[in-house]
């Protein structure tokens, strides 16, 4: 297909797909003359890959070079590539632990509660993993406030997020090839985090609803 066709099927303007093409995000289409290419369905994959890391992942151009370098490392196991393109997406605010009494507890109650749920891969990467930072941090912020968040609270969501990991993995090892199944890992967590939020608030509605009122609906 022509840079037109590839740009109707990406949805992706021409002058993007340029743009990603000068900046290394897209690899060059074949050469057919000195002023066109032809491109082909992987040029559509890679550009839903970029959208996803570029405009819902609000991953800047530069990471997402290094992210996609280090989707197509083939000296890497599929484990650590799909995990290369998912670790670059935005996490939420970090907070360091130096020096800082809720954070250093907070830490704890992570690693105890990683124990718990014998996630050893986690425990192993530790403050290396983005989404390690943001757990720390976000339990830190509820010690400071006073609300429960030790391991007896935080137990349940992480069965609850295992088994939803299971589901992802099924959805992503649809896809045919190790490159679909890495941008299927980008696209899944970028678009399944604003549903998984949805749902958990729509079913705490439906659950005061059945506490508080005893299931009636409002007039």
């Amino acid at each position: 297909m022509r840079l037109a066709e590839l740009s109707e099927r990406s949805g992706v303007s021409t002058a993007t797909i340029k743009y990603y093409l000068r900046e290394g995000l897209l690899q060059p289409g074949r050469r057919i003359s000195a002023t066109q290419a032809e491109y082909g369905d992987e040029h559509v994959r890679r550009l839903r890959l970029v959208r996803a890391l570029i405009q819902l992942g609000k991953v800047p151009v530069a990471t997402a070079r290094e992210v996609i370098a280090a989707a197509e490392d083939t000296s890497l196991d599929h484990h650590w590539r799909l995990g290369a393109a998912t670790w670059a997406l935005a996490h939420g605010r970090e907070a360091a632990t130096d020096d800082d009494p809720a954070a250093e507890a907070a830490a704890r109650t992570v690693n105890a509660l990683l124990e718990h749920l014998d996630w050893r891969h986690d425990q192993e990467l530790g403050e290396l993993s983005p989404a390690y930072r943001t757990l720390v941090a976000a339990v830190a912020s509820l010690r400071r406030l006073g609300y429960p968040c030790g391991v007896a609270q935080l137990l349940p969501y992480g069965r609850l997020a295992a088994q939803l990991a299971v589901s992802d993995l099924d959805l992503i090892e649809e896809e045919p090839t190790p490159a679909a199944q890495i941008e299927a890992a980008v696209a899944l967590t970028v678009l399944y985090e604003p549903v998984l939020l949805s749902l958990r608030r729509l079913a705490h509605a439906e659950e005061s609803a059945r506490r508080f009122t005893g299931g009636e609906k409002p007039a």
